[in-house]
């Protein structure tokens, strides 16, 4: 019997699980499967109704309290953004159990690897334990009941309450859901809790949600109520103020059914599957994905914890002297597979920020994405997976970010044609919220994205995704260029901070247009297109020759302009988090900004006027009092004319993360890995356990559990895993492919105060990479097992002020050569091209 093998440091699997079968060849019951996982996850059993969870496939989603409540969430579509969902429509605002006329209670919530669990109180002290999975591939959710001894006979009552409504519009669009949700109507087809909401006319739907299990219920109830220990609703109002909790949304139009069964529970216990299903093409759709679902629900659990499993084998790390980080690598691996999402046959077309509904411009089959947050963002952003890419490549994740890069080549053309722009925001239905050629502005999205093509590329070798992607990467940077209507080499437009008193042209667009010509010409010589190449490459040089000039700020700010503005490009200085891009921006060949200017920039940043408790705020304070609202600690002279806003953003901290490493600064970086890691990890901190949040607990943002449930943050967040896989497999492990043309480099730097790190199945084309680094007083070893066609080099950060006494290569001495980088002193060797090699460099 091969079981899983769970990492007792961070409670992930190593080894792929292929079957979970008992002594005598049956299925151990699903339930007590998922248990054997649940040691290995992360539980909290204090404040569980102040807690969100999500539970997700690639198909359907599930948000609600760890409590097993579901109160009214989000703000998207007010009240409404929890309960479960099969993009791009709701299904049901919650799900609840009664044994014996007594609702469950929750004592305990596991946050696990492609599953929650949540421990219940039942009647006389009977243990019943909760599973919910959902399936990859499936538009249905999963939930187990595990009833344990003595034997008893139990009745059994399951609420289920629908919310059929579209992921657009939202609630104050033109128009808004007020009037586009209809009533649903509910049934019952002998079985299973048929739901349904239908219409005609210009947009015709026929939406669909059956709840139900493979047994037949005793008897059914239908009515408005049916929300278990949240009946009767507590309605939130359209607006402020609301009730400390609510239990539906303003725009609710759903109905309830009731489900009742006789259960004889065995001395050893029983589990009985519930499925929530759901579908935009009908009932007959919708009573399918239930069939398939309940079909053989053992097996869709024990085939998702498998499919985690093999995702926890790539890229495992080994951080004797960071353990937290190295907990918060594994499971920033499963916020990604979390965050991954798919719908079919979007409608496309451009909304103008809410005010437009017109006919769709054109259908996109298939979307498959990285989802940018939880409850209310977890649709398509260019901006999100533009940073996600990079945690991504490190995971080993590589198709779900190919998906999202097709999704955006996809809809950009639909909307845009081939001007090049390309979208900001587009729900799962197809509506493009903001990222039209129409709307003005978000100039970062298109000039970073030639640049996550390169990333990819660089990563997995895969030359037909670049071919596919070459063309309308190159159509991006012609469309960022033409963005100079002054000509100065300096976009204008939007980029990832928009605040009053700033200029038109934006840090950050700069130093991404930059790094995207860079990227772009590399692209251009890999495909033989030469003009291409010379025309990005000098582009690139005259914004690169100009760009400490005109940005750096100078004075005791120490810091580089947020922005120019015109007339005469006056630098605007603001204190924002952007203000990190020069030197967060990995360009080939280094990052941007200057070592000089780095080095006095990055030690700014970490000054307690820029940076708290868990990381980098999105707007660092000035004067005390200039402007009012500056209550925060001065590390400079400069008026500024707006707010601190000391928000401490996971993506914020990701990129300072990012930034100090590209300096060989892993010592003030730790600060910054360790803020993403604690949010995510600490129970003092976590809102779910396992969870990176958007936004961390900060002198300006009240923790999530304090807020009510209609203006939280998300809950889960992809980007902030950028701030923690990136710096540990490539500033650290130093791994540095470039498969797409045969070379891979590997240079570590060890961080200080470590003697050792590793890490095993480092994806990378279609092999692998494994490395480990030592230290010992005067030798630094790196040894690697390069399961990849590539030039091998190997090499090593030297120490501060250390000299090089030799170079042996596989027990033999070998050439070597030296070079300084922004990293600090490298000592260089070719390797072959792959297998198995040991560096030794002694040290004087």
């Amino acid at each position: 019997m091969r079981r899983l093998r769970w990492n007792a440091r961070s409670g992930l699997a190593l080894v792929p699980l292929v079957a979970l079968v008992a002594a005598a060849g049956a299925v151990v019951p699903p339930a007590s499967a998922a248990a054997a996982a649940a040691p290995g996850g992360l539980a909290e059993e204090r404040r569980l109704a102040d807690r969100r969870f999500v539970a997700s496939g690639d198909r359907a989603y599930e948000v609600g309290a760890t409590d097993g409540r579901y109160p009214a969430t989000g703000w998207h579509i007010r009240g409404e953004m929890g309960g479960f969902w099969s993009p791009p429509i709701k299904l049901l605002d919650g799900l609840w159990f009664a044994v014996d006329g007594q609702w469950l209670s929750t004592t305990r919530f596991t946050s696990g690897a492609g599953f929650v669990q949540l421990d219940l109180a039942g009647p006389g002290g009977l243990p019943v334990r909760r599973t919910d999975v959902l399936p990859d591939g499936a538009r249905a959710a999963l939930v187990g009941l595990t009833f344990g001894g003595p034997a008893r006979r139990i009745t059994l009552a399951v609420d289920a309450h629908s919310e059929l409504l579209s992921a657009y519009p939202w609630g104050w669009t033109t128009p808004s859901q007020e009037t586009v949700n209809l009533p649903d109507t509910g049934g019952f087809d002998g079985r299973r809790l048929v739901f349904r909401e239908t219409a005609t006319g210009a947009r015709p739907h026929d939406y669909a949600a059956v709840v139900g299990s493979a047994l037949t219920p005793d008897s059914h109830a239908l009515g408005p109520g049916h929300r278990g220990p949240q009946d009767p609703a507590v309605v939130c109002p359209v607006a402020d103020p609301a009730p400390p909790r609510c239990d539906d949304g303003p725009y609710g139009r759903g109905t309830g059914g009731r489900l009742t069964y006789t259960l004889d529970v065995p001395r050893s216990g029983r589990t009985v599957w519930f499925a929530v299903a759901g579908s935009d093409d009908g009932v007959a759709a919708a009573t399918a994905e239930s069939q398939r679902a309940l079909h053989a629900p053992d097996r869709a659990l024990l085939g998702k914890l498998a499919d985690r499993a093999a995702l926890a084998a790539r890229t495992r790390v080994d951080l004797p002297g960071d353990r937290l980080l190295q907990r918060s690598v594994e499971w920033s691996k499963q916020n990604l597979a979390d965050s991954v999402q798919e719908a079919r046959d979007l409608r496309v077309f451009a909304s103008r920020e809410g005010t437009r509904f017109p006919p769709p411009a054109g259908t996109v089959p298939v979307a498959r994405w990285v989802g940018a947050g939880w409850p209310d963002y977890p649709w398509i952003f260019a901006t999100d997976a533009e940073y996600t890419a990079f945690a991504s490549v490190a995971a080993g994740q590589f198709e779900p970010i190919k998906a999202h890069l097709r999704a955006l080549r996809a809809i950009s053309g639909i909307v845009n044609g081939r001007s090049g722009k390309i979208v900001h925001e587009v729900t799962p239905d197809g509506q493009v919220y903001f990222g039209a050629n129409e709307d003005p502005g978000n100039t970062d999205e298109s000039a970073k994205f030639p640049s996550t093509v390169a990333l990819i590329w660089r990563w997995t070798g895969d030359d037909a995704f670049l071919g596919e992607m070459y063309q309308p990467a190159v159509r991006a940077m012609r469309y960022v260029t033409a963005l100079d209507a002054d000509a100065d080499g300096r976009p204008e437009g939007l980029g990832n901070v928009e605040r009053p008193g700033m200029g038109g042209e934006k840090l950050d667009v700069a130093v991404y247009t930059i790094r995207g010509l860079r990227d772009l010409a590399d692209l251009a010589d890999a495909r033989g297109d030469r003009a291409t190449a010379g025309w990005a490459s000098a582009q690139a040089q005259r914004r690169e020759r100009a760009f400490e000039q005109a940005w750096w700020y100078g004075g005791d700010a120490n810091a580089y302009a947020d922005s120019l503005g015109d007339p005469g490009d006056v630098k605007v200085f603001q204190r924002h988090w952007t203000g990190l891009t020069p030197m967060e921006a990995e360009l080939p060949g280094g990052p941007l900004a200057t070592t000089a200017h780095a080095q006095v920039a990055l030690a700014q940043r970490e000054r307690d006027c820029y940076t708290g408790e868990f990381g980098l705020f999105h707007t660092g304070s000035g004067p005390t009092g200039a402007p009012a609202g500056n209550t925060g600690p001065s590390c400079d002279s400069v008026v500024s004319g707006v707010p601190a806003e000391r928000a401490t953003f996971s993506l914020n901290t990701a990129v300072a993360a990012v930034a100090e490493g590209n300096y060989g600064r892993l010592g003030p970086q730790r600060r910054y890995t360790t803020g993403n890691a604690r949010i995510q990890l600490d129970p003092a901190v976590w809102e779910m356990p396992g969870a990176m949040p958007e936004v961390a607990p900060s002198p300006d943002f009240v923790a999530n559990i304090e807020r009510d449930f209609l203006s939280r943050s998300s809950v889960l967040q992809a980007w902030g895993a950028y701030g923690v896989l990136w710096p540990v497999v490539h500033q650290q492990l130093g791994v540095d492919p470039e498969v797409g043309r045969g070379r891979l480099a590997v240079v570590p730097a060890l961080p200080p105060g470590q003697d050792r790190i590793a890490g095993h199945d480092i994806r990378l084309g279609r092999g692998s990479l494994d490395v480990t680094v030592t230290r010992s007083a005067r030798t630094l070893t790196v040894s690697v097992r390069a399961g990849v066609r590539a030039q091998l080099t190997l090499g090593a950060v030297l120490p501060a002020g250390a000299a090089v006494a030799q170079v042996r290569l596989d027990g033999r001495p070998a050439a070597y050569r030296q070079r300084t980088t922004a990293r600090g002193n490298e000592v260089l060797t070719p390797a072959g091209t792959g297998g198995r090699h040991t560096l030794e460099v002694t040290l004087s």
